[in-house]
Parts: C-alpha cells; sequence; structure tokens
C-alpha cells in the first residue's frame, strides 16, 4: 500500500510540472499584446523557465551532501505558488521574473522524481517512470485547453488562468509535507562511484534528453501561434496543443508496452524520430483540414520520446545513487539544449516571416536524435563494461 501511496504522491507534483509554461502558449498573443512584447521576447518568455529547468541539476554535484527527494519536493511546488501569483503582477519585470522563478522551482521536481523512482521502484522504473509521464503530459494538456474557456467563462484577462495553476501547486506541496518531515539528509555516495560528467554514455543520455524536449518546448510555445497563423480560432488553436499534450500521455503509455518485446531501447528512439518528422511536416504543410492528424503522429512520438529519454536516467544508472547524478546531468545540461529551441525559433519567424524554416529546422533538429539515441539506447550501465558482443560459428 505504501508503494501506491507513494506513486500516487509521484502523480500529484507530476501534475504540476508543465502548466506553468506551456499554459502560457494559449495566452502567449494576448501577453505580447498587454505588455507589448516582441515575438522574441514572447519566445524568450518561454525559453526562460526551460533554462533553468535543470539549473538544480548543475548545482547538485557542488552539494556535499544529497538532500533527500522529500523535502526538495516540497520546496519545489512552494515556489511554484510564489513564482506563479508573482507571474501575473501588471509588469514585464514580474512577468520574467515569475518565469525565472517557476523554472527554478520545477527544476527541483525535475530532478528529485527520477531518483525517487530509482530508489524505491528499482524493478519498475519504465512503468513507473510511463506513469509519472502521462501525469506530466496530463498536466500540460489540461491546462492548455481550458487556459482560453475558463479566461472566457469569467470574462476576466490572460492573468486568471495562470494565477489559479498555484492552487494544485499548493495541495502537491501540502501532500509531500508529512513525508518530508521524516526525511533526512542522505550520505554522499561511497568512493569509487561512476563520476557521470565523465561517462559517454551520460552524455548521450543528456543529448537525448536535451533535444527531444527542444521540439517539445518548441511545440508548447510555438504551437498554437503556428495554427493561428494557418486559419485556426484561437480557442481551436489552445485545443491543438491541449490535444497533442494528451496524446503524449499515449505514447509514454507505449513506451513500457513495447519495450516489453525488446532487447534495448533503439527501436523507440527510431520511432520517436520518424513520428517527429512526420509530425512537423504534416502541421507546417499538409492542408488545414487535416492537422489534427498530425497533431496527433507529433503528440505520440513526443510522449514516446520524453519517457524513453526519463527512463535512461533509471535504467543507465547502475543505482540511486548515480540516477541522482545522472538525473541532474540529463536535465541540467538537457533542459539548456531545449531552452534555445523557442528563443530560436521565434527568431526564424521573425526574420522570415513564415514557418517554412522553422518547420524544417526543426525536423533536421529531429533527425539529429538518432546519434545519442541509438548510444544511449543500448542495454548497458554507467561504470560498467559494454557487454561482449558473441558470434556464432557455423
Amino acid at each position: 500500500m505504501r508503494r501506491y501511496a507513494g506513486i500516487a504522491l509521484i502523480v500529484l507534483v507530476a501534475l504540476n510540472l508543465r502548466p506553468a509554461i506551456v499554459a502560457v502558449g494559449p495566452l502567449l498573443s494576448q501577453i505580447q499584446g498587454d505588455l507589448h512584447l516582441s515575438s522574441t521576447a514572447a519566445g524568450a518568455l518561454t525559453t526562460l523557465p526551460l533554462v533553468f529547468f535543470g539549473s538544480f541539476g548543475l548545482v547538485l554535484p557542488l552539494l556535499r551532501r544529497s538532500p533527500r527527494g522529500e523535502p526538495l519536493l516540497v520546496g519545489s511546488m512552494l515556489l511554484l505558488v510564489v513564482a506563479l501569483l508573482v507571474r501575473v503582477l501588471p509588469s514585464q519585470v514580474a512577468l520574467f521574473g515569475g518565469a525565472l522563478l517557476a523554472g527554478i522551482a520545477i527544476s527541483v521536481g525535475n530532478i528529485a522524481v527520477p531518483a525517487i523512482i530509482k530508489r524505491d521502484h528499482p524493478q519498475k522504473i519504465t512503468a513507473v517512470t510511463a506513469i509519472y509521464t502521462i501525469a506530466v503530459t496530463c498536466g500540460a494538456a489540461v491546462s492548455s485547453a481550458v487556459a482560453v474557456p475558463v479566461e472566457h467563462a469569467a470574462g476576466s484577462t490572460w492573468r486568471l488562468p495562470l494565477a489559479l495553476l498555484a492552487i494544485p501547486a499548493a495541495v502537491a506541496g501540502l501532500a509531500w509535507l508529512p513525508r518530508a518531515r521524516t526525511a533526512a539528509a542522505t550520505v554522499p555516495p561511497a568512493a569509487g562511484s561512476p563520476q557521470v560528467w565523465r561517462s559517454g554514455l551520460a552524455w548521450q543520455v543528456t543529448a537525448f534528453m536535451g533535444i527531444q524536449s527542444l521540439g517539445a518546448y518548441v511545440v508548447s510555445g510555438w504551437l498554437p501561434t503556428l495554427c493561428q497563423d494557418r486559419g485556426l480560432s484561437e480557442t481551436a488553436a489552445g485545443y491543438a496543443l491541449g490535444v497533442t499534450s494528451l496524446l503524449q500521455a499515449v505514447g509514454a503509455l507505449a513506451v513500457p508496452v513495447i519495450e516489453r518485446r525488446l532487447r534495448d531501447q533503439r527501436p523507440l528512439v527510431v520511432l520517436t524520430i520518424a513520428l517527429g518528422i512526420v509530425g512537423f511536416a504534416g502541421t507546417a504543410w499538409a492542408p488545414i483540414g487535416s492537422v489534427w492528424l498530425w497533431i496527433i503522429v507529433l503528440g505520440l512520438g513526443q510522449g514516446m520520446g520524453f519517457a524513453t529519454a526519463l527512463s535512461f536516467i533509471g535504467l543507465r544508472a547502475p543505482d540511486a545513487h548515480v540516477a541522482a547524478q545522472l538525473s541532474g546531468m540529463a536535465q541540467g545540461v538537457g533542459y539548456v539544449i531545449a531552452a534555445l529551441g523557442p528563443l530560436a525559433i521565434g527568431a526564424l519567424h521573425d526574420a522570415t516571416h513564415g514557418w517554412s524554416v522553422p518547420s524544417i529546422v526543426m525536423m533536421i533538429v529531429m533527425l539529429t536524435l538518432v546519434v545519442p539515441g541509438l548510444g544511449a539506447g543500448r542495454a548497458r550501465t554507467i561504470g560498467a563494461e559494454p557487454e561482449p558482443v558473441l558470434v556464432s560459428r557455423r
């Protein structure tokens, strides 16, 4: 029973790890008009939190003792509440300051959860990671889909739906509080533990995490605008992002089902890339009447990629200590890579006055996933020698 309660608590946190970012997309045009932001500045509004999405992972190696995940998650949710309330104040400084705080808060949750999964569910890493990923994507789907309808129903501005996100974050923080009170700092990793920063496999996991996240946050930041430019209404464009996020949950759910039939995760990597390229191409150039089909393809690919990337953290780490190090590295560096996406795509859109060049660039980016993905997808762990290849004799 305690195991299922732990999974429920992970889900509760996961539901809060994306709405602060993706709910901005459907409201971005209003925010731009209200606060007089350029497209590049609007892209920075999505980019700024991403820059700090893995910031705690970069700080973690500097700490003499690794803190337990429970108090980290309580602090993460409480800081997120503050960030969400600050962001809706009528000021550009508050808008970007709140976005920065939200990125830092989410960073702590991002890093802590995979290590908790490795520690508490070592035999069910892929399955529990899939549940976690589904919760993350469902939180994103619901928040992006209802942002505009909530605003219209209340007869308010863009600030109300963004401020309401503080309520579930506060609930999650309070739910973890009893466990945080009894959690103490862990001892440092034992001498001789693998140093992930020197591991080629760890860098492959990190690159895969960063590149697939870049694609996901380009979609969350710019898909509604692209759809509006192609003829969808503001509400329909918000629903498009919601559908994409919801289908990510389906893609994530497929990962443990497919993986059970595979020797390693390399086929999942190839499928992720194929779906991403087809989805980006169809969304950008196919007839607007078929856009919902391509949005589904795009969402499935991104959900599969995200679940696979998170699974790599537990599967490629030999123990919970290394999982914490790898989680910090993969997400600390990976989200810096991801943060370049919305800003670069916004700048390309401004420069070319269209979506063709940005879409071509995103297809090329997805194709580059093959290099780190095939390396990270091999069945091996950090610090272990690669298994010898057995050649049968005839």
